[in-house]
């Protein structure tokens, strides 16, 4: 309106600090990726203050994905609450092998409603970012997840129940539905493999910020993806597929224990992503 006063820009546009500076105090904290993550946290900032917050807490060791509320994962942006596991740039190659099952699995000339969806499962599930980025990349999928931390349940509902998705607390196959068994076409799994030794040496954002369930996997790494193995038989469909994330190290240990429960078992990797995938098959 004429004479009208316009309102005023948040502070942190009134008085923007230089993203330079703000890169600087998290380079000097060991950010890797300084300015990226300054401009982010200026986006997301609405105060200078905030902003002088945000960057303070980053510099204490404070996940960036918790500080924004969202991690990229597989070009979409996943919610992340304070406490719950950050999604990881490796765990993006257990999607694409999932993507590439789905995809070989269906008709090539299927009638419209005559098919039903494939049932997806994302177990150890934390944010459900594997189960959003299979639902949205490879759709559509009937999508169910579970995870034994209640945060993280919390956290997976919000992303997955608008893609049609459940999500279950429990541990592990506990507390899917019965009627799943033997009817899931790809159990994708990326449990806790880090040795308990080894959590010591992980970087403090995930030491101090991260539940210890979604990190440590007992003496090897491996407790879970045994219990994992020992159980997918039950689970899966004739055909279907599991996929686990691990390391290059420890993928001879894990295909021995798909082996052992009857499943084949083939190991893929990317160097470029520092990422390893056993995918057995019932």
């Amino acid at each position: 309106m004429p004479g009208s006063t316009p309102p005023h820009p948040p502070a942190s546009r009134r008085d923007p600090v230089p993203i330079a500076s703000l890169a600087a105090r998290l380079r000097a904290a060991g950010c890797v990726f300084a300015e990226d993550e300054a401009r982010l946290l200026t986006a997301s900032a609405t105060s200078a203050g905030e902003l002088d917050a945000l960057v303070e807490r980053r510099a204490d060791g404070v996940p960036l994905e918790h500080l924004l509320g969202w991690a990229e994962f597989c070009g979409l942006r996943i919610g992340v609450d304070a406490g719950v596991f950050v999604p990881r740039c490796r765990t993006e190659f257990l999607v694409r092998q999932a993507a590439v099952l789905l995809w070989a699995s269906r008709p090539p000339f299927a009638p419209a409603g005559g098919i039903r969806p494939p049932i997806v499962v994302d177990l150890c599930c934390g944010s459900g970012a594997v189960g959003a980025a299979l639902a949205t990349l490879a759709g559509p999928v009937e999508l169910h997840a579970a995870d034994l931390d209640a945060a993280a349940v919390r956290c997976a509902r919000r992303n997955l129940l608008p893609l049609g998705g459940e999500v279950y607390e429990g541990d592990l196959y506990g507390p899917l539905p019965a009627r799943l068994r033997g009817r899931v076409e790809v159990l994708a799994v990326n449990a806790p493999y880090v040795p308990s030794a080894g959590i010591r040496t992980m970087p403090q954002e995930a030491r101090l910020h991260e539940p210890l369930l979604s990190l440590d996997g007992g003496a090897d790494g491996l407790d879970v993806q045994r219990r994992v193995a020992a159980a997918a038989p039950q689970w899966l469909a004739p055909g279907g597929h599991l996929l686990v994330e691990t390391t290059l190290r420890q993928a001879p240990l894990t295909v021995d224990l798909f082996l052992r429960n009857g499943l084949t078992a083939r190991v893929a990797s990317s160097e470029e992503l520092d990422a390893t995938v056993v995918i057995g098959r019932s």
